[in-house]
């Protein structure tokens, strides 16, 4: 069974490669306000099947942007560079570089929009970016 994220209204919908197996939930300004447990991807592992009245918002779109259904509402999904790739769950740097930049990049979708996902499949990892991104 594939399956699909969807907004509320429908409008946006994006098909997942499989069941994920991870999560996470952050707490920094942007992601707490949200509720979103995210699941991440590679960009070209998913499948966007509908964006129709998609919008962006971003406080630096270089950087990161954060997509949502122009329509309802609902925080659909985002990208943004793979910060796991240099730094820990609790925001403290894996090299010698607190400053770096990851050069890879990363596409977020908002579990909380899957239809039919089972949750107890999936591990929830807490990331401190309130404080330590």
């Amino acid at each position: 069974m594939t399956l699909t994220l969807s907004c509320h209204c429908g409008a946006t919908r994006i098909a997942l490669p499989g069941h994920p197996a991870h999560g996470s939930q952050c707490n920094c300004t942007y992601c707490a306000r949200t509720g979103a447990v995210w699941s991440y991807y590679a960009p070209g592992e998913l499948t966007f099947l509908s964006r129709a009245g998609e919008r962006l918002y971003s406080t630096n779109p270089d950087m990161h942007q954060h997509y949502f259904c122009g329509t309802c509402g609902m925080q659909t999904w985002g990208e943004s560079p793979d910060w796991s790739s240099l730094y820990n769950d609790d925001g403290t740097p894996k090299g010698d570089d607190p400053k770096a930049i990851p050069a890879t990049r990363k596409q977020a979708i908002n579990l909380r929009l899957v239809d039919d996902l089972d949750w107890s499949r999936i591990e929830v990892t807490q990331l401190d970016g309130r404080t330590g991104w």
